[in-house]
């Protein structure tokens, strides 16, 4: 038990981590209140376009409904549509636009989940927010900071989309299910009997479920997608043909370039001035060095001058690689692998670790040519 009876509120997803995620403080004998961020939908979208299962969906505000009606806590849906459409739909769309790849659910988490729901959270008297991330927190006696930790399940690690948090807001969020492995968690949510015990997972965007980004893009911003289209050229300079948008296209992309020739080909390069397309030999897209910008120092603050020696990781999926950092003034870095890396991709997040522990991260800006 707490010590204290303190409010906590749990961002409750409708899935079965944010739902374990609740029961677990109920458990503890935290004073505990359901929230769910209403998010979608968009101007004149329709019902297929947001799946009733995902985060965003009207089943998923059911169940988190009836997960709070089991643990007997009050709940509560928020509407955060208007907010979700400004500052991550419409991100999502000039990012893809401007020839970048954005990750939509870094931007929820950083504008929404622990900005407008954290402080809606204090302003009802809650002590900390929860949230069914697999990660975790602890505080540094010796630094003085907040550590964000990697999960106990490997496999499940959600510190990569978290890398944005404030000191602040590390301390006051609680990640319970961190402490524990996806099997322990399905074991403890059928324990408890909750209706999301054998939900399944999420795996796309919540607002494009079906992952076809450039057919969405398409549809609600009509005018910057005719304006997008461009050529197709070979990185020595030769004319392949013609792309309908540079929001289809990302890099590192082999399929529906839609251009015939004597060896597969993958996107090296996004011009967003001209429009055009750059493709070559998947080694053509092979980089070390690159620019992020907008940092955030956990571990540790980053001091112009300096080198940290990290693992960093560039895309969600992919492994972390050695390399450096090197703070710059201004609030951006200069990061260098120790080998050359493929697809380096502005517009992703850049998070960097030492052990399990997160140094710190940013968003990659520019990519060297070389």
């Amino acid at each position: 038990m707490s010590e204290s009876k303190e409010k906590v509120v749990i961002a409750m997803s409708g899935g079965v981590d944010s739902s374990v995620c609740a029961s677990l403080m109920v458990k503890k004998g935290y004073e505990c209140v359901g929230m769910t961020m209403r998010l979608w939908k968009g101007p004149e979208v329709e019902e297929t376009e947001c799946s009733t299962q995902s985060c965003c969906g009207a089943e998923s505000v059911e169940d988190a409904r009836l997960v709070a009606e089991e643990l007997k806590i009050p709940y509560y849906a928020i509407n955060f549509k208007e907010e979700f459409w400004e500052k991550v739909v419409t991100k999502f769309a000039d990012e893809y636009f401007a020839g970048r790849t954005p990750s939509p659910c870094i931007l929820c988490n950083e504008k929404l989940k622990f900005d407008t729901l954290y402080k809606k959270a204090m302003e009802i008297g809650a002590s900390k927010i929860c949230t069914g991330h697999y990660a975790r927190i602890e505080y540094d006696e010796e630094t003085g900071r907040w550590v964000l930790m990697r999960g106990k399940d490997p496999k499940k690690d959600q510190t990569y989309f978290l890398f944005s948090m404030t000191q602040e807001q590390l301390s006051k969020t609680l990640f319970p299910v961190g402490d524990f492995t996806k099997d322990e968690i399905r074991k403890l949510a059928r324990a408890d009997d909750l209706v999301t015990a054998q939900k399944p997972e999420s795996q796309d965007i919540c607002f494009i479920p079906d992952g076809n980004y450039a057919k969405f893009l398409e549809r609600h911003f009509p005018e910057k997608a005719k304006a997008a289209a461009g050529k197709i050229k070979h990185v020595d300079g030769q004319e392949l043909g013609d792309h309908k948008g540079i929001h289809s296209v990302t890099i590192g992309q082999r399929k529906g370039l839609g251009v015939a020739f004597g060896q597969p080909l993958y996107v090296t390069r996004i011009d967003s001035q001209t429009k055009d397309v750059y493709v070559g030999s998947q080694s053509d897209a092979n980089r070390k060095e690159f620019l992020i910008e907008r940092v955030n120092w956990i571990l540790k603050e980053g001091v112009p001058g300096e080198c940290h020696t990290a693992t960093i990781k560039i895309r969600s999926r992919s492994p972390e690689k050695p390399g450096k950092i090197y703070p710059l003034e201004g609030g951006g870095a200069h990061v260098v692998f120790d080998e050359p890396q493929n697809a380096i991709t502005p517009g992703q997040a850049c998070v960097f670790y030492i052990g399990d522990k997160v140094l710190g991260g940013g968003w990659i800006e520019k990519v060297s040519d070389c």
